[in-house]
């Protein structure tokens, strides 16, 4: 059942701007699955999902099958679109970001599987990554603005 969903999520993707977890759960169950969000959640996780800047400056969901350094300049390049500024703050390191982007960009960061990184949480336009000490939110910070330039 879950591989059928899955085909599911990757043709309705497919088909369609899906912006938010509802609208893909929505479309699920018009497709005749039973989910929940939490289910759509961690459908999303499972498959690696991402979300892609349309040209109209809106979010949708994308599937790739890209190898692990593709994914890394893409990871980059969304973080690059959405960044704003950056501050350590103790062991955290809190970005801002455009508007809308922080939620995209912490699922990049969490892609980019920096050892130092211990998690983000994100709201609209900020995000705190959780470090293990403050030296090493400085070592983040520091990788992160080679990064962006």
């Amino acid at each position: 059942m879950k591989r059928s969903r899955h085909d599911k999520i990757i043709e309705i993707i497919a088909r369609n701007d899906v912006e938010t977890q509802e609208q893909l759960a929505s479309l699920l169950k018009e497709a005749g699955y039973d989910v929940t969000q939490a289910t759509v959640s961690r459908d999303i996780r499972q498959m690696k999902l991402s979300k892609q800047v349309t040209e109209d400056g809106k979010q949708k969901y994308v599937y790739s099958t890209a190898d692990s350094e593709a994914m890394q300049d893409k990871y980059v390049s969304m973080l690059k679109a959405g960044y704003v500024s950056m501050e350590v703050a103790q062991n955290l390191l809190v970005i801002k970001t455009v508007s809308g982007m922080a939620m995209a960009l912490a699922t990049a960061i969490d892609a980019l599987d920096i050892p130092e990184v211990i998690g983000c949480i994100a709201g609209d336009d900020t995000i705190f990554v959780a470090i293990r000490s403050y030296e090493e939110a400085q070592v983040v910070r520091d990788r992160f603005s080679e990064m962006l330039q």
